[in-house]
């Protein structure tokens, strides 16, 4: 049976573990949308391709010059030696009333077994930089749930963060409430732990407009509350190391071999 659209209910927890102890969770909801049969969430409050309450817009990922992505994963995929044949779905958050903005995104990739086999990580920053991080197994093998994938970073985020050391991501997405852990670690060891989570629940007008009506103001909030948590960093005296900014795609990165 193919995939359906899910809304996924939930939050966002950061720690800072130096040099002085910082921590938010804030509430969120991320759309999961078939990448195959996007059409299938249009409804009375959300479009693909259009604008509505919510919405999805091609452009806004992958390629982003609103080409179909299909071909765009199945592509990258083929050409990392990885299998093209199965679902893919895409995490992300949808435009709200026309205006989104998507720290990172996630593609689930599985085979036709439906087991998962890479995860692209596709992480953009405020200044208009966007990085993709193709994480896999370097055989091609199915990713364990919860297994430990690492990548250098190589890509500004935040301002307060050099470009050094990397990221270890884990996935356990085989469950109601999936949830996606990203740790970074610099020179000195651990120094963030991030964690995605939420409920998976069915898609409908009711739950779309229900999730929007408890967070109306998502996408123009998690800008916001990105400013809103560097400033207290600074007040907090966490050393600035300075911005980056780059309006260009980074190259695309694997999981290290």
């Amino acid at each position: 049976m193919a995939a359906r659209p899910r809304l996924l209910i939930g939050q966002v927890v950061h720690r800072r573990l130096r040099p002085v102890a910082h921590s938010f969770t804030y509430p969120v909801f991320f759309v999961q949308l078939p990448v195959a049969d996007l059409a299938a969430g249009n409804g009375p409050f959300f479009s693909v391709d259009r604008n509505n309450l919510l919405s999805f817009h091609q452009k806004d990922h992958g390629p982003r010059d609103g080409s179909p992505l299909l071909p765009w994963i199945q592509s990258l995929l083929r050409g990392h030696g990885l299998p093209d044949d199965g679902e893919v779905i895409l995490q992300c958050f949808p435009r709200v009333f026309g205006f989104v903005f998507n720290p990172v995104s996630f593609w689930f990739c599985r085979n036709r077994d439906g087991q998962l086999i890479a995860v692209l990580a596709e992480v953009s920053n405020t200044f208009g930089g966007r990085h993709t991080y193709l994480l896999h197994n370097p055989d091609g093998a199915p990713l364990r749930e919860g297994q430990t994938i690492t990548a250098d970073k190589a890509f500004h985020v935040s301002p307060f963060c050099e470009v050094e050391g990397g990221y270890r991501f884990r996935f356990f997405v085989e469950r109601k409430c999936p949830v996606v852990r990203i740790d970074y670690d610099d020179a000195e060891g651990e120094l963030l732990l991030t964690s995605v989570s939420g409920k998976s629940t069915a898609w409908s007008t009711r739950a779309l407009l229900g999730a929007f009506l408890r967070m109306p103001l998502l996408t123009a909030g998690i800008v916001f509350r990105i400013h809103w948590q560097a400033f207290k960093l600074w007040i907090k005296g966490v050393p600035f190391v300075g911005a980056h900014p780059s309006h260009e795609q980074q190259p695309l990165q694997e999981s290290p071999k």
